[in-house]
């Protein structure tokens, strides 16, 4: 049984139009953008004027180890995924994640990007101004 989400408000997919994969992109978002920070992990989050939220994991330069990296952004896209209805829509957001922090998992890394949405002020009625 297959179910069409692509047009439904709420709906759980990623969609590629959702991440932000453009280096300059990213860089504008890392000078310009308003940072929130948590143990083992940073947010960058900047307005973008489009109807969706545009989201992008990355680490610090240095950390070696694929399996980990991949591990990381695979539970933060998850944890994201099911976060993403409660958000405001049009920001940029960039998730740094730091090495020690590459292990845990998704209920750890699912709390944490909770702990910075609401911390930047995306959640709920206290959505950035």
């Amino acid at each position: 049984m297959s179910v069409e989400l692509s047009g439904v408000k709420g709906s759980f997919r990623f969609r590629r139009e959702e991440h932000l994969k453009k280096g300059s992109e990213i860089r504008k978002v890392f000078t310009r953008g308003r940072r929130f920070g948590c143990r083992g992990a940073k947010l960058f989050v900047l307005e973008n004027g489009l109807p969706c939220n545009r989201i992008c994991f990355t680490f610090p330069r240095g950390v070696t180890g694929a399996v980990k990296r991949n591990r990381a952004k695979r539970l933060g896209r998850e944890a994201y995924r099911i976060l993403r209805p409660g958000l405001g829509c049009g920001y940029d957001l960039v998730l740094l994640i730091y090495p020690e922090d590459t292990g845990i998992g998704f209920a750890e890394r699912s709390g944490q990007l909770s702990h910075l949405f609401s911390k930047a002020g995306l959640t709920g009625t206290g959505l950035m101004q």
